[in-house]
């Protein structure tokens, strides 16, 4: 079974949209967008990976956020139109969770555009487990061959200048549930949420940029003796293993399948997972874009150092 992966589309869209909507958090993202980030994240590039996931007719596709950029109806519009179309795989091979530039208001969580506009992919095969959270119902669980593909929310609204993530008690809770399934349990779990599980050594950068419950996730996962903890958020290629009590989880960060960089580890892309009939992870490609051919070269995703 093989598993696509890419993240952080940041896909911006800004026709039609009034001066007022800006009057928040959304003024300072606009102008880091418009100093320093516009120009790396090109629209051609998403394209470009969306059409050759299709193209690599893998068996699930997994994203793990930051679909928009400031969490426009615009943007949410322009991104389901690319889903649809570009990657056109149905939605229930699809696991997708928000990031937070999806919920970058609290009226874009208040109002629920993510889950509103994705519905159709948001629908678990394990709906009574999952926890009522300000988003809507997560976790959305996917049973899929020797898999469970687990999407989690870890995205909250927050002050400018702060993107930290928080999956909240209740919906720790009731990941516990579901990892203590029948179905889950004969199966590889697959985790899939936007901030990365490994939050940086500083506590300040912690609460600014990380995940502020990660050890309270660890706690929940414990047991697991094997899976894939899917992330985005960095912008970079890389793995490093989680361990438990009772083995190892490989976390795969994919970078954004936008971003224009120099760096191979960061130019935009996307990760390929293969596993075999008995879930065992067999083997992680990064699939880089080379932009001036729009072709992909195969890789290795580079281990944390």
């Amino acid at each position: 079974m093989r598993v696509a992966h890419f993240s952080d589309l940041h896909v911006l869209a800004l026709d039609g949209v009034s001066r007022t909507r800006f009057l928040n958090k959304r003024f300072t993202g606009l102008v880091n967008l418009r100093l320093k980030r516009e120009h790396k994240h090109r629209p051609a590039h998403v394209k470009a990976v969306a059409r050759a996931v299709a193209e690599a007719k893998v068996d699930h596709v997994v994203i793990t956020g930051d679909l928009t950029n400031l969490a426009l109806e615009q943007e949410f519009e322009a991104v389901k139109r690319l889903v649809e179309e570009d990657l056109g795989v149905a939605p229930e091979d699809v696991t997708l969770v928000p990031g937070n530039h999806d919920l970058y208001t609290r009226g874009a969580m208040r109002a629920r555009r993510f889950t509103r506009f994705f519905a159709s992919y948001l629908e678990s095969d394990l709906p009574e487990l999952a926890a009522e959270i300000d988003l809507g119902r997560f976790p959305v669980v996917k049973l899929r061959g020797p898999l469970a593909i687990i999407g989690l929310s870890s995205a909250v609204p927050r002050p400018p200048l702060v993107a930290s993530g928080e999956l909240g008690q209740k919906q720790i809770e009731a990941l516990a549930r579901v990892l203590a399934h029948d179905e889950v349990k004969r199966r590889t779990p697959v985790l899939a949420f936007h901030h990365p599980i490994h939050n940086p050594p500083s506590r300040v950068k912690t609460l600014v940029e990380g995940l502020v419950d990660a050890s309270d996730l660890g706690d929940a996962i414990a047991h697991v003796k094997r899976g894939l903890l899917l992330h985005g958020h960095l912008h970079r290629r890389v793995q490093r293993a989680w361990e438990t009590k009772a083995g190892a989880l490989q976390s795969v960060i994919a970078t954004s399948a936008s971003l224009h960089h120099e760096d191979e580890h960061r130019m935009a892309g996307f990760n390929l997972y293969s596993f075999n009939g008995a879930g065992d992870l067999e083997d992680i490609a990064a699939h880089v874009l080379v932009p001036k051919d729009g072709s992909f070269r195969v890789d290795s995703v580079p281990k944390w150092v």
